[in-house]
This record gives structure tokens, C-alpha cells and sequence, in this order.
């Protein structure tokens, strides 16, 4: 049970078509891929040369789910600022990535649903991509 959020419930998305999509579109660089809502997380894939089997993956991505969480409720300024003030139109939201020295977290949010990745470095290309056919999965297309 996810304790702080409540529901254990898995997040409404076909585990296997977002992994497989995932590890097409990122490749060897992949680390982990989580299906998350407002109220509960699913580890979907985490590498196997990363964790030593008797770790809690779950507990490890705990910290990062709840931070990246903050993703349902920045929606609706995600949505005004499609539209700048000044007229200036950049578009709906596409998806997020986070830069670290040693890889990146993207985030990709449809709805109450969203999926985290974490990747060693690569090209930032590859999230476009893969966010998109992510985004597609989440809406399901």
C-alpha cells in the first residue's frame, strides 16, 4: 500500500506497452520507468544491473514520485501559459526533463496519469519521442 497517498491501486496504463515503449524509444540508457497518478506509484521496470535484488526499489523511488507529483497540479498554469500574455503562442505542454550530471528524470502527464523515466545520459532527442508515444499510451490511442 502506498501509505502516504492512500490506494495501492495500479495506475491505469498497460505496464508492458509503456515499458516497451520506453526501452525502444531509450534504449540501453534506461533506468527505471514508474506509472504514477496523484495517489499511487508502480515501479514498471527498473535495470537489473542498478539494484541489488533485496533492495526496495519502491522505497528508493518514493522521494522522486512525490516530488514529480507536483506535475498534476502545476496543470492548469501549464495550460495559461500555452498562450503567453504577450500573444506569443508556445504551444501545450509537452512533457518534462530534468538534467543531472549523471543522467535525466522526464516526466510525461496525461490527465490524472503519468510516467517517469530516469536514463543514464543521452541524447535529448530520444525523450521527444518517446514522450509523445508515452503521451499516446496515457490518452489510449
Amino acid at each position: 500500500m502506498d501509505e502516504q497517498f492512500g490506494s495501492s491501486a495500479p495506475v491505469p496504463v498497460d505496464d508492458e506497452e509503456v515499458v516497451a515503449v520506453a526501452r525502444t524509444g531509450l534504449g540501453d540508457e534506461l533506468r527505471t520507468v514508474i506509472a504514477f497518478s496523484p495517489a499511487a506509484f508502480d515501479v514498471l521496470y527498473a535495470r537489473s544491473d542498478l539494484y541489488d535484488p533485496t533492495v526496495d526499489v519502491r522505497a528508493v523511488k518514493r522521494p522522486l514520485v512525490e516530488l514529480e507529483r507536483v506535475g498534476f497540479a502545476e496543470a492548469p498554469v501549464r495550460t495559461s501559459l500555452s498562450v503567453g500574455a504577450d500573444g506569443a503562442d508556445i504551444g501545450p505542454y509537452g512533457f518534462t526533463v530534468r538534467f543531472h550530471d549523471d543522467g535525466f528524470v522526464a516526466r510525461v502527464i496525461e490527465g490524472d496519469r503519468g510516467v517517469l523515466l530516469t536514463t543514464d545520459a543521452l541524447d535529448v532527442r530520444a525523450f521527444r519521442e518517446t514522450a509523445t508515444a508515452i503521451r499516446s499510451l496515457l490518452r489510449g490511442e
